[in-house]
């Protein structure tokens, strides 16, 4: 997911998803995504992951390195 200027947000919380939305950054297909990757971090889920699937090896990018390649969704700053 990527901010206002391009930069791609690695971590965010539910406040800042929140935000995004109401600043018009998170819009049109990208609100079912985080929508569901929020709920499930509400709902018990310690981290969801948002990637792009047409980067080469996305999910292993995401889940084996520092940097990964997406967005990591979590419920607040202690998770």
């Amino acid at each position: 997911m990527l901010d206002k200027e391009g930069n791609l947000l690695t971590g965010l919380t539910a406040a800042r998803v929140d935000a995004l939305i109401a600043d018009g950054t998170i819009s049109g297909g990208m609100i079912p995504k985080i929508s569901t990757a929020l709920e499930a971090v509400k709902n018990g889920v310690l981290t969801s992951h948002i990637i792009d699937g047409r980067v080469e090896h996305a999910l292993l990018l995401e889940v084996l390195t520092n940097e990964g390649v997406g967005t990591l969704i979590r419920a607040n700053e202690t998770c």
